[in-house]
């Protein structure tokens, strides 16, 4: 059988280039159990993409959440992200709340659902992008998962925004109701692609949020361990999307936002 953490790092690598090139700055002997981790994340991630309705995502969520609650872990080492991620948990000793979090919140995308308000984004976020950002700190430095609170929310709703065209395509919806409704915006109009001066305005309040979050992390980054700083670098790239966003050329309803890799590679080297 192939090597369960070198599958994941091919994973990692053609399905999550940002976190993919963060990694590469890691010691080497982490770099294995980040590619376990940042797998089992595109794999609960992706659910919604490989399903056709809500109840066999489900199945497939319960599935990961009865493997790390030591339910047929036996049976479930024949997945390569399952067997790399448990021999992950037990050499680093992870929590398992914050992964079990995770998978509990991501359930959340099987549904068309709209997000309500804002706090309700946050802690969307918290419990995906920044549960994810300190468990790899963890790895890297044996400090506190919280570590990742602001950073996280920073990456994931830029992240969200990046691939606002993608969900609005498919009936879903990030961008909280509450926003929309202060610049006057109905999720209909969202999901029928009208592009309006309200619309526009809703999208710079959540660039806003991002920025502001981005600057709360970046404002204490210098106190984190030198160690753990490739569980952040992502979060580097945020100011690079938020400016591609921000371009007069920039149609929301087009395309996923993308950012040529060779800058991403250089923003994440200078900021290592």
């Amino acid at each position: 059988m192939t090597d369960p953490f070198l599958h994941c790092e091919q994973l990692v690598r053609e399905g999550d280039k940002d976190r993919f090139l963060a990694t590469l700055f890691a010691p080497a002997d982490r770099r294995g159990a980040l590619f376990a981790l940042y797998a089992f994340n595109l794999e609960i991630a992706r659910i919604r993409e490989v399903v056709h309705e809500p109840m066999p995502g489900e199945i497939r969520m319960r599935w990961w959440a009865d493997v790390l609650e030591g339910k047929g872990q036996d049976t479930a080492r024949g997945n390569p992200i399952a067997a790399a991620l448990l021999d992950t948990i037990g050499a680093y000793r992870l929590p398992l709340d914050p992964l079990l979090d995770l998978i509990e919140a991501r359930s959340f995308d099987l549904y068309d659902d709209p997000v309500m308000t804002l706090s309700e984004l946050n802690a969307y976020a918290q419990r995906t992008s920044s549960a994810l950002i300190g468990l790899a700190a963890t790895i890297l430095g044996d400090v506190a998962p919280e570590v990742g609170q602001a950073a996280g929310i920073a990456y994931a709703v830029t992240s969200l925004l990046r691939a606002f065209a993608l969900h609005s395509s498919r009936g879903q919806l990030y961008v909280p109701v509450e926003i929309l409704e202060r610049h006057s915006v109905a999720p209909a109009d969202v999901f029928a692609g009208r592009v309006s001066e309200g619309l526009k305005a809703a999208l710079a309040d959540m660039q806003d949020h991002a920025r502001r979050k981005f600057d709360e992390f970046n404002a204490n980054r210098a106190t984190l361990p030198r160690s753990v700083l490739p569980a952040f670098l992502p979060t580097q790239l945020v100011p690079l999307y938020l400016a591609r966003m921000q371009r007069r050329d920039y149609a929301p309803f087009l395309s996923v936002v993308e950012v040529p890799q060779w800058r991403r590679q250089w923003v994440m080297w200078r900021a290592s």
